[in-house]
This record gives structure tokens, C-alpha cells and sequence, in this order.
């Protein structure tokens, strides 16, 4: 019962660090979709690599900017399994 517990756990914590991971990219790409989006309707260009572009270069910001928190929340993480499968063989 304990070792499904910590699976559980272990499973709930990787779908928040996921979402913390995820989160900014997905958030800053939708914004930028929209307002291309809102651009595109209001100017009736409908070229499909205007939305491709600034979304590519939104990504990357985010990525320069949050990137190495973003990897910190990783490592972390994977020390934390690490540890934890340590822990199960040696019990």
C-alpha cells in the first residue's frame, strides 16, 4: 500500500512539474496566436507563415528567459526519482 502511495505521488508530481514546464510556452504561444489571429482577420492577409514566425520567436524568448528555471524543475526532478529508486533497492 505504501509503494502505490508514493507512485501515486510520484505521478501527481510529475504532471504539476510538467504543466510549471509547459506552462509559459504554451501561454505565450496562445497570446501570440491571437493577436496575429486578430491581425489576420482585421487585415484579411491569410498567410500561413505569419502565424508560424512570431510563434517561433515567442518560443525562443521564452525559452532564453525561463529556460534554465525550467531545467532546474527537471533536474531536480529526476534526482528526486533517482533517489527514490535508490531507496526501493536498498529496501
Amino acid at each position: 500500500m505504501d509503494q502505490s502511495a508514493n507512485l501515486f505521488a510520484l505521478v501527481d508530481q510529475a504532471l504539476w512539474i510538467t504543466a510549471l514546464v509547459v506552462g509559459p510556452i504554451l501561454l505565450a504561444t496562445l497570446a501570440v496566436g491571437l493577436v496575429v489571429g486578430v491581425v489576420q482577420a482585421a487585415t484579411s492577409i491569410q498567410e500561413q507563415t505569419l502565424t508560424f514566425v512570431p510563434k517561433l520567436a515567442v518560443v525562443a524568448v521564452v525559452l532564453v528567459v525561463l529556460g534554465a528555471s525550467m531545467m532546474g524543475l527537471i533536474v531536480d526532478f529526476t534526482e528526486e526519482i533517482f533517489a527514490q529508486i535508490a531507496g526501493i533497492s536498498a529496501a
